[in-house]
C-alpha cells in the first residue's frame, strides 16, 4: 500500500478519536454494548445535535455501526480491530475501563419474552453459546444460517430445524437486547427454542409481565444455554 495513503488515513482516524467527546463515546462503547445517540450525548456531554455530527464522523471513518431496533437507533463499535485498539490505546493512556450499568428490572433482565423469543440474559447467553462453538455463521452480521455441527446440536436439544427454516420469515437472526445492549438470537429458530425451553420445563412465564423464570430443571438439564454453568 502506498505509504502516503497509510499515513493519511492514518492521520483520519487518529483525528476522529482525539476528539474529546468522541473518545468518551468510543470508550463507553468499549463493553460491547450497544448505545442510542441519547446515552453518548450523556457520556460525551453534549447536547444530541453534536452528538449525531460526532457519531456521523465515527461512522464515516467505519469506527462504529447503527443498528435499528424497533423505534431506536443503536450505536456500537464496528468490529472486534476496533475495541482492540482502543484497549491499546487506554493502556498507553494509563486509564481504567468503566463497566455497563443497566438500569432494568432484575426479573426482566434475567429472561422475558421478545415477540415470540426469548430476551434477557438467558436469550444472550444461547447466542453467545453458539457463536463460541461456531454453530452460527452470518454474511452480512444480522441474519444466521447454522452450521451442519449447530444443526445438529440443536436437533439434539429437540428444536425442530428443519420446521423452522421452512416458516416464512427470516430463519435466526441478531436481535438487539434492550436490557443487556448485546444480540439474543430472534427468527424462526429463536422462536423454536423458547417454545422448546416452555415445552420442557425449562422456563416458565410470568402470569402478569413478560418475565420468564428460569426452573431447575433447565439448571440442571443445560446450565450453559442459560448462562448459569
Amino acid at each position: 500500500m502506498d505509504a502516503d495513503l497509510v499515513a493519511t488515513r492514518l492521520a483520519q482516524l487518529a483525528a476522529a478519536i482525539a476528539e474529546p467527546a468522541r473518545a468518551r463515546m468510543l470508550c463507553s462503547l468499549l463493553d460491547g454494548h450497544a448505545r442510542t445517540a441519547t446515552e453518548l450525548a450523556a457520556v460525551a456531554e453534549v447536547a444530541a445535535s453534536t452528538a449525531s455530527v460526532h457519531l456521523a464522523r465515527l461512522r464515516e471513518q467505519k469506527l462504529v455501526d447503527a443498528l435499528a431496533q424497533g423505534k431506536h437507533r443503536y450505536f456500537r463499535l464496528a468490529g472486534p480491530e476496533v475495541a482492540a485498539a482502543l484497549e491499546s490505546l487506554q493502556v498507553l493512556a494509563g486509564v481504567p475501563q468503566a463497566g455497563f450499568q443497566p438500569n432494568t428490572p432484575s426479573r426482566l433482565r434475567a429472561a422475558r419474552t421478545c415477540y415470540d423469543h426469548m430476551a434477557g440474559a438467558a436469550g444472550v447467553a444461547l447466542h453467545d453459546h453458539l457463536q463460541r462453538q461456531g454453530w452460527l455463521h452470518s454474511s452480512d452480521g444480522s441474519s444466521y444460517e447454522l452450521t451442519a455441527d449447530g444443526a445438529r446440536a440443536m436437533e439434539g436439544w429437540g428444536v425442530d430445524v428443519e420446521a423452522a427454516r421452512a416458516k416464512r420469515r427470516r430463519f435466526a437472526c441478531a436481535c438487539l437486547d434492550w436490557s443487556e445492549r448485546r444480540p439474543h438470537l430472534g427468527g424462526a429458530l429463536g422462536a423454536a427454542w423458547l417454545d422448546l425451553s416452555l415445552r420442557r420445563g425449562w422456563v416458565k412465564p410470568d402470569l402478569d409481565s413478560r418475565a420468564l423464570s428460569l426452573t431447575p430443571k433447565a439448571r440442571r438439564e443445560v446450565p450453559a444455554l442459560f448462562g448459569v454453568g
